[in-house]
């Protein structure tokens, strides 16, 4: 407690300052999961991907990143043992945001999609065992968490691959393509609009007063799907048919159909993504916040300032602008071939399955989810269509990622408990 009180005010600039890095690091890595597949189709340029992500992110964390943010993420650690000693929860969150960002810096630098929340559980984790005991670690919710890594991108990829051979088969397989897309996108733009507003309701707006239960969701994002089919037919009768000489079958046209729709899941996806996954940069943050204004009280949730989002919100845009084209690149252009057709059905699949994820309860990655649909739209065309060596270097990031994160903060945890004693 006298610790708390005397450097109260020290612990605060550090967590602001860690938060920040960890948001950036955020922007940097995990924003290519909603830009990547729009990039690597060609269906928006990196400079409108970054505009579209700069205002949708910013607007997802400021408005939608949460006024209660649980302290100890996910029941990974057991309040109890830190009532005694709450000096000891301010340096594992602080240890927890540094060794994350530092992670996820070096994971950016080389281009690799990891995931954030890992990097942070594997954060908590790691201060926990080696600091607190290994008694403090809840480790049933760490091994759910881990069994997360194999069925999210398998759920996806399974998806993608059946999303993309319907579309092959409805529309690429048509005798004429530009009809048969103008017919079946309609249902796909439904299917987009109610998918991607499940994922905003589930995920992004529980905590700003729009706390709807799983049925809510599903009846409003029926009709926002069904509102946003009606724009999307308005959108494609626009699009009139262009012959060119090295386009036999039309193909091209097509693609231009589903371009529409990529724009649209950019701008959805990047928001529900802002929302949910500011929630890594901010949770910690918090939790050294309300343990330094209460001074020294750990309560499970604490109230998130205003300020603190908008920090978190900054973080992630500075992070994308400056660092996030080497891991939009790697998702985009680096696991397979994109066209707007393909980057629709991985983006989809994604969407599906964290709609589904959140449905069950099953903490997911929004990366791996993401990495597995377009692995799957890549099967989809066979095993050749797959650069296999990047595929190997993105698993062995992911399986590194948690030991590095947790390597780091145990590293961190003694280094500020000698600090401030």
């Amino acid at each position: 407690m006298q610790i708390i009180a005397q450097h109260g005010e020290v612990f605060i600039i550090l967590a602001c300052l860690f938060g920040f890095f960890m948001a950036w690091g955020v922007g940097a890595n995990d924003v290519a999961n909603a830009m990547g597949t729009s990039v690597g189709s060609k269906a928006i340029t990196i400079k409108q991907a970054i505009i579209i992500a700069v205002i949708f992110e910013f607007l997802g964390a400021w408005l939608a990143g949460g006024e209660v943010t649980a302290t100890i993420r996910g029941g990974i650690l057991d309040p109890a043992l830190l009532a005694a000693h709450p000096e000891l929860l301010v340096y594992g969150m602080l240890s927890a945001l540094l060794a994350a960002g530092l992670w996820l810096m070096v994971a950016s630098s080389r281009g690799w999609p990891v995931s954030t929340t890992h990097s942070v559980v594997g954060a908590i984790v790691g201060f926990g065992a080696v600091g607190l005991g290994v008694d403090a670690v809840d480790w049933g919710s760490v091994g759910t968490i881990a069994s997360s890594w194999l069925v999210s991108p398998l759920l996806a990829g399974t998806i993608a691959f059946v999303l993309f051979k319907s579309v092959h088969h409805l529309i690429f397989e048509n005798s004429d393509p530009f009809v048969a897309a103008k017919r079946y996108v309609p249902g796909y733009v439904f299917l987009v609009g109610f998918i991607v507003s499940m994922v905003t309701l589930i995920k992004g707006l529980s905590h700003v007063g729009l706390d709807l239960s799983f049925g809510q969701s599903f009846v409003l994002s029926l009709v926002l799907g069904l509102a946003i089919t009606g724009l999307g037919v308005v959108m494609l009768r626009r699009i009139k048919y262009e012959k060119a000489a090295s386009d036999h079958f039309g193909y091209a046209n097509v693609e231009r159909v589903f371009g529409v729709l990529m724009v649209f899941t950019a701008c959805a996806m990047a928001f529900a993504h802002g929302s949910n996954d500011v929630a890594n940069a901010v949770g910690p943050l918090a939790a050294v916040i309300g343990v330094v204004q209460s001074e020294g009280m750990i309560d499970s949730a604490s109230l998130v300032p205003w300020w603190v989002l908008i920090l978190g919100g900054g973080g992630i845009v500075f992070g994308l602008v400056t660092y996030g084209h080497k891991v939009i690149a790697t998702v985009g252009t680096g696991i397979t071939e994109l066209t707007p057709s393909r980057g629709f059905a991985a983006t989809l699949a994604a969407a599906t399955t964290v709609v589904l994820a959140s449905g069950t309860g099953l903490p997911i990655s929004t990366t791996h989810t993401l990495v597995g649909a377009v692995l799957g739209v890549g099967l989809a065309r066979g095993m050749a269509a797959l650069n296999l060596r990047v595929i190997g270097t993105i698993v062995m990031s992911w399986l590194i990622t948690l030991p590095a994160g947790a390597g780091l903060a145990i590293l961190f945890f003694f280094m500020f408990k000698g600090m401030f004693g």
